[in-house]
């Protein structure tokens, strides 16, 4: 695979700002309303999570529905979470699309908003081959002094970045961390050894997020945090000192947070969210709707086991 001149050693650029996104990152949803940014349960939502205290937030991710926001509506979201939380809490904008050019866009914005770095997800549909994901994000880290951190989820994008490209993107300058989310421990242990402490691994799978920072990894961007936060927060510290005992608590734990898949992903979330009053609507847009009744209904019972509700 071709390499750039900018393909030398890193020169310590990921080094600077992996430890800034290590621990317990929530990926945030959007809450609407009748069809509009519901900004009352977006303030409820983060006062929750900064009182859990969540080491940062990724914006415009997955999870907050990003193919259907508009610009404006990311901008607003960005502005209005940065105002809640202040200029020091970390912040990482998704800016990953399935086109490279609308990918640079989208990170130059993020840019000018002052996100402190972005998340870019493996291009997705369109299914192109290892070296043209290369030359993808290459493109986006030359097109931008932020930290890159790449996104790797093959269940939703079909398409997945191998371990030689990931290696060999991991030398880029601003391409600083990856978050892993296959829940392959193997493959996650073999990046963490083989990338080097200037470049950072951290976890997209809640259920096995523990088993990845046992094995190195720096923490998680996580969808469970918007209910498990202080739980998670406490755990990811925990295993970092080699306790034990943090994955028989997590079992306690693990049935409900494997039903916040049991349909697309944010769909149970916002239902979980919604019956703990965190937000006034599990309401969504199209394509995605909100959960089915019966789903709904052992939604409940499940978070009533694990004492949520």
């Amino acid at each position: 695979m071709a390499q750039s001149n900018q393909n030398n050693q890193n020169s310590n650029f990921s080094g600077r700002f992996s430890g800034r996104f290590s621990g317990v990152f929530t990926a945030l949803i959007t809450p609407f309303k009748n069809g509009e940014i519901d900004w009352a349960s977006m303030k409820r939502l983060l006062r929750s999570q900064l009182d859990a205290n969540i080491d940062g937030f990724v914006v415009n991710g997955t999870t907050a529905e990003s193919p259907v926001l508009t610009e404006q509506e990311r901008l607003k979201i960005f502005e209005f979470v940065r105002s809640e939380c202040g200029r020091g809490f970390p912040l990482i904008m998704g800016t990953g699309t399935n086109s490279t050019a609308e990918s640079i866009n989208q990170t130059k914005k993020a840019e000018q908003l002052g996100a402190d770095a972005v998340l870019v997800v493996v291009p997705y549909y369109n299914k192109p081959p290892q070296r043209g994901l290369f030359q993808h994000y290459q493109k986006i880290a030359e097109s931008t002094g932020l930290p890159v951190i790449l996104y790797n989820v093959p269940s939703r994008t079909i398409t997945q970045l191998e371990f030689q490209t990931i290696l060999e993107l991991s030398k880029l300058q601003n391409i600083v961390g990856i978050k892993e989310a296959s829940g392959d421990i193997a493959f996650g242990s073999k990046l963490i050894r083989a990338c080097g402490a200037d470049f950072f691994v951290t976890s997209g799978d809640d259920g096995s997020f523990l088993d990845l920072m046992s094995a190195g990894g720096a923490g998680v961007i996580s969808v469970g945090s918007h209910i498990f936060g202080k739980k998670f927060v406490d755990w990811s510290k925990r295993v970092k000192t080699g306790d034990v005992t943090v994955q028989a608590e997590f079992a306690t734990i693990r049935d409900l947070n494997t039903y916040l898949y049991i349909e697309a992903n944010p769909i149970p979330l916002k239902m979980a969210l919604c019956l703990m009053g965190l937000i006034d609507s599990p309401e969504l847009r199209l394509p995605l709707t909100v959960l089915s009744e019966p789903y709904t209904e052992q939604l409940k019972s499940k978070m009533l086991e694990a004492g949520i509700l």
